[in-house]
């Protein structure tokens, strides 16, 4: 833990990224504060997500896997379906024999709650409503500024404020995230008809989309669906929206798979937005400053593991500032073990 109980970090974003890299940093002996624009703890309680076995292994790292493991529910096998409804495959996902590394199905409001409510376990302040307007970096330590006029000042800045990142405005004001040439839309069904059980992902190779769903314990299927389409007009890359079903069940009703009855039967209209990713290349970090998690390297969804990543960013970050005696090593180094991989 060498130097890090004098470094003051502030962490711009209280969802994944932002609050796993404070328990990180917290457990490297940092001095930590997390300042989040949105007012509360469940933002995109609608949308749900998949950890894989890296993202919980890095939860295990942060001392958090008995937080996330109290939501949502695991998963222990894949299947492949095509487009008649044929079983292409069906194996094990994961490490199965080990319960605290199995793929685990969650909405992303669960998993905010669940890390938010272990950082302030732990003594990390936590301040809901800041919305940053700028930042200063200077050579004795860096300023954020908020929207209601308040400042913060550390030793170093995180931006982990997602696809539509603040930090990464003030950086590089000309990187944005791109369209990734998918809409994907999202939604539960109770009763979950022609759905297998619960600890399965069944994953969908439809004619015009792609699709997927996991059923929970309490029998709610969770449910996605990819299809290539123009982008939403009018709206920013990451922005969601409510549709009508219909224009999404033409597409899946020419397949005899669940998916169309899984999606008929859910309730309420449905939820969309664009799939977005990040261009390769972008600047993650300079001086005081650096950006992670989706900030820095957002994946279309159909990777499956934006989440995970932004979990194994905080590890290594952590590791990095604990062990490099400057900020500059530290950065580099985060970076040199972390463009790869993501």
């Amino acid at each position: 833990m060498t130097g890090t109980a004098a470094i003051r970090a502030l962490v711009i974003g209280g969802g994944i990224a932002g609050t796993a890299a404070a328990l990180g940093l917290r457990k490297a002996g940092c001095h930590v504060r997390v300042y989040e624009a949105h007012p509360g703890s469940a933002e995109d309680i609608g949308a749900f997500l998949t950890l894989a076995g890296t993202g919980m292994r890095a939860l295990a790292q942060l001392d958090a896997t008995s937080a996330v493991t109290a939501v949502g529910f695991p998963l222990t096998s894949l299947r492949l379906i095509d487009a008649e409804g044929a079983e292409l495959a069906h194996v094990p996902l994961g490490e199965v024999a080990e319960p605290d590394l199995r793929y685990r199905c969650l909405r992303r409001g669960e998993l905010n709650a669940a890390l938010q409510g272990e950082a302030v376990r732990r003594g990390i302040r936590l301040t809901h409503g800041a919305r940053l307007t700028s930042v200063t970096d200077g050579p004795y330590g860096v300023t954020a500024r908020f929207a209601d006029g308040t400042t913060a000042t550390g030793d170093l800045l995180i931006g982990a404020d997602g696809l539509n990142s603040a930090v990464r405005r003030v950086l590089t004001p000309g990187v944005r995230p791109r369209y990734a040439g998918q809409r994907v839309y999202y939604g539960y069904t109770p009763g979950a008809p022609g759905a297998t059980g619960s600890g399965v992902i069944t994953m969908v190779r439809g004619s015009a989309s792609a699709f997927g769903y996991a059923v929970s314990p309490a029998g709610e299927a969770y449910w996605f669906a990819r299809v290539g389409e123009d982008p939403l007009p009018g709206r920013t890359p990451a922005a969601r929206t409510a549709v009508p079903r219909e224009h999404l069940l033409s597409v899946l009703g020419k397949d005899t798979t669940p998916a169309a009855a899984l999606v008929a039967a859910s309730p309420g209209p449905l939820m969309v937005t664009n799939a977005t990713e990040m261009p390769l290349g972008a600047t993650w970090h300079t001086g005081r400053v650096l950006l992670i998690g989706d900030a820095a390297h957002a994946a279309s969804p159909a990777t499956g593991q934006g989440a995970s990543m932004g979990l194994e960013d905080a590890v290594v970050l952590a590791k990095a500032l604990r062990d490099l005696p400057d900020l500059a090593r530290a950065f580099a180094a985060y970076e040199r073990h972390r463009r790869p991989r993501v």
